[in-house]
């Protein structure tokens, strides 16, 4: 009998051990996480990290909140320094260019190489396959487990001296641009002066006179304003800026699979109506910039080839630090 009985006790410690190991049940366990957002509460990044949250709480009957931070405000405004924050655990989520990334992986940088798209829907059908599994794997070797892709847009030009219609019109510009090498290269061959600082700090440098103009998608020069700082766009979808939705990796591969399923398919979700409503709102961004007095003009095809001569040289110069496959893989 004493043997039965400790036989019942030994059983019930191994089980609770073992529940214990594997953090209990997983409907049980609960998270406070926190995601940083690049810009501000009008923008669509915004609005889509609102949704997730909305339907990660909804699901997991609370179990699970997002508190959503506009305006890079756990980073001091610095979108470099969240992504490293994420990739370190000390913030669980962020919307963020991977363009930022590519401060902490050069390979990343690929997705931006000018004109390398010609189009959103080439873009994306590229990123549902091959090249965008090999994006995906670079991103978790860096401490983040994407949860699919979300839509900054292509990147336009923005100044207040002139309009720009041929790559002399650029000469001599103080353009402020994210901070990664190869933008900076791609910029002196325009023969500007290019100059890297956080985007919190843009407008106030382009009120100022500090900078001449900046280059970003129309989402993000619409929902901060830029229009009462700058006087010119010019359209040429020079490259092409797609979101990543990420999660620290450690705290991912902690939750259980059911978790992580459903933080996956709020995501879809919110990744899809971010997307959506990008491409929908740019067409009436545009002319509500120009309706408040922007001058934009859109370059045709003969006029975009002269650019995309002068910027050759940076796929012979980049090709070895992207990795050749990870470029062929988008290359049309």
């Amino acid at each position: 009998m004493k043997k039965i009985l400790l036989g019942i006790i030994l059983s019930a410690l191994i089980l609770a051990m073992t529940a214990c190991s594997n953090g209990g049940n997983a409907e049980d366990k609960t998270y406070d996480l926190d995601m940083s957002v690049t810009v501000g509460e009008a923008s669509t990044w915004y609005k889509a990290a609102e949704k997730l949250a909305k339907d990660v709480e909804e699901r997991s009957d609370g179990r699970i909140t997002i508190s959503v931070y506009p305006n890079e405000q756990l980073s001091g405004g610095d979108s470099g320094t969240a992504v490293e924050q994420l990739s370190q655990g000390t913030q669980d989520m962020s919307y963020n260019s991977t363009i930022i990334y590519s401060i902490m992986d050069q390979r990343l940088g690929v997705l931006s190489a000018p004109f390398l798209f010609p189009d959103l829907d080439t873009a994306y059908s590229l990123l549902d396959g091959e090249g965008g599994e090999m994006i995906k794997d670079i991103i978790r070797e860096n401490g983040v487990e994407p949860l699919g892709f979300g839509q900054n847009g292509f990147r336009q030009i923005t100044n207040s001296v002139h309009p720009i219609k041929t790559p002399e019109d650029l000469k001599g510009l103080k353009i402020r641009i994210p901070g990664i090498n190869m933008y900076t290269d791609l910029w002196r061959s325009f023969g500007t002066d290019p100059t890297t600082m956080t985007f919190s700090e843009v407008f106030t440098s382009l009120q100022q006179g500090t900078i001449d103009g900046q280059e970003n998608p129309v989402d993000v020069i619409h929902s901060s304003q830029l229009n009462e700082v700058q006087n010119y766009m010019t359209v040429w979808d020079y490259s092409f800026d797609p979101l990543i939705l990420g999660i620290n990796k450690d705290l991912f591969d902690s939750m259980s699979k059911e978790d992580q399923q459903l933080m996956r398919d709020a995501a879809a979700e919110a990744n899809a109506y971010q997307i959506e409503q990008a491409q929908k709102l740019e067409t009436e961004q545009l002319k509500e910039l120009e309706s408040k007095g922007m001058e934009i003009y859109k370059l045709t095809e003969e006029e975009k080839a002269a650019f995309q001569k002068v910027v050759e040289p940076i796929y012979d110069e980049y090709k070895s630090i992207w990795g050749e496959e990870l470029l062929n893989a988008f290359k049309q």
